[in-house]
């Protein structure tokens, strides 16, 4: 260990380089500030969450990349379809229907890719940018943090120093680990079984890009399925981590097997194909943090909080809660003040859009709740139900929704963030 230390001081640093860490940097630097970017990786590196909803459009159109993915090889994704345990499909939920804009439409990207793209704008958009620097530490004074310590690959450690710390460090969560803010969603602990294939069966048309959510004859256990470019389909398994782990016996690609087993819709889709990675496994937890900021710092992305992948929603909250994010960070140097107030003035209203998605979670996995069943209930909700499927949860209304699906299944109560003043 080289014990050498340097310090350097920007407006802003930015740990992680995913989606969240990428657009609060590229937002932020186009306001004129200096923002340095770190991440403990290398890139291209692989990550799962392949699937965009379609309200991503508006952050990617404000970040400037619209016009990479429209000439992107990714594929188009029109709507999302879901499939009971007996194989049975329900009707596609086609975005288009209702609305007809382009933003109606999204993709299913490679993350390699996808997201090398947005490490690449965040440069070309003034963000310093250094990778294989793993941040050690926040480091705090007097209750307001001050700078990071980051390790390199030679072994020496760096400080920097900076008026604001975006913590965008994804499931490691650096500050609300360090503050003991995270409080998980007990009826939410999952994990997921994961691999590729190529050679497996799309359907033509309109639906080839189309998300496939497919139940397994086993409870609350469901597969994804999303084409991906290059003849490749990104499939994995979501089920209660006492169900996938604790229970069974056998390695990962053993258990994968068998839950394919239990998924007829999957089996027919998959027959012939070629698996083209190692199943690998991952703990889903879900949860969300007291506090998306404090004086000096904010968080966004997986960092402040994860929520289950039925919808896809990972991607569209990294970017939607750092864009946010680097609202409140551009007003607190407009203002000179740099308080949790200031810097988390914008939590309550993504807490707000991430509950609603939330409730939809649940609804899914509660054991007397259907969509076809609940739809023929009240038809005035296919609307509604399609919006939040689309990710609208941060345009408009959708109580109606939620007071009708709670006569037929247990949604969860709304969860709040502490007030700043309480945290003090």
């Amino acid at each position: 260990m080289n014990d050498k230390q340097t310090s350097e001081n920007f407006d802003v640093v930015v740990i992680g380089g995913g989606p969240a860490g990428c657009t609060a940097a590229t937002l932020v630097a186009r306001s004129g500030r200096s923002v340095l970017l770190l991440d403990r990786e290398d890139f291209p590196r692989f990550r799962v969450g392949e699937s965009l909803m379609p309200a991503t459009y508006w952050t990617l159109e404000r970040l400037g990349v619209l016009p990479k993915m429209k000439a992107s090889h990714f594929p188009k994704k029109f709507s999302v379809q879901f499939f009971g345990g007996s194989g049975r499909s329900s009707v596609p939920f086609y975005f288009c229907d209702l609305d007809d804009h382009e933003s109606s439409q999204s993709w299913q990207v490679d993350r390699t890719e996808f997201d090398q793209m947005l490490l690449d704008h965040a440069r070309e958009s003034g963000v310093e940018v250094r990778l294989r620097a793993n941040v050690k530490d926040v480091q705090f004074d007097g209750g307001r943090a001050r700078g990071v310590v980051a390790e390199f690959d030679d072994g020496q450690q760096r400080t920097f120093g900076a008026k604001v710390i975006v913590d965008a460090s994804g499931q490691t969560a650096l500050v609300a680990r360090k503050l003991g803010l995270k409080n998980r969603d007990p009826r939410l602990t999952h994990a997921s079984f994961f691999t590729r294939y190529r050679g497996a069966r799309r359907d033509s048309g309109i639906d080839e890009g189309a998300t496939l959510i497919l139940q397994t004859t086993r409870p609350r256990t469901w597969f994804w399925y999303i084409p991906l470019p290059d003849d490749q389909v990104s499939v994995g398994v979501v089920g209660p981590v006492d169900h996938l782990l604790k229970q069974r016996a056998g390695s990962p690609q053993q258990v994968y097997d068998e839950e394919v087993e239990a998924c007829p819709a999957l089996v027919e889709r998959i027959q012939g194909a070629r698996q083209s990675m190692d199943v690998t496994v991952m703990r889903d937890f879900s949860y969300i943090s007291h506090r998306i900021a404090g004086d000096g710092w904010v968080m966004a992305g997986d960092a402040f909080g994860f929520l289950d992948p039925i919808y896809s929603t990972g991607v569209f909250l990294a970017l939607k809660s750092a864009e946010l994010a680097a609202d409140s960070i551009i007003e607190a140097f407009d203002r000179d003040d740099f308080s949790g107030k200031v810097l988390g003035r914008h939590g309550d209203e993504y807490v707000e859009g991430m509950e609603s998605m939330r409730k939809l979670v649940y609804a899914y996995y509660d054991d007397g709740f259907s969509f076809a069943g609940f739809l023929e209930q009240h038809p005035e909700c296919h609307g509604d139900l399609v919006h939040l499927l689309i990710g609208n949860v941060f345009r408009r209304p959708v109580d109606g929704l939620f007071d009708a699906m709670g006569e037929l299944c247990d949604l969860p109560e709304a969860r709040r963030l502490r007030p700043h003043e309480e945290a003090r």
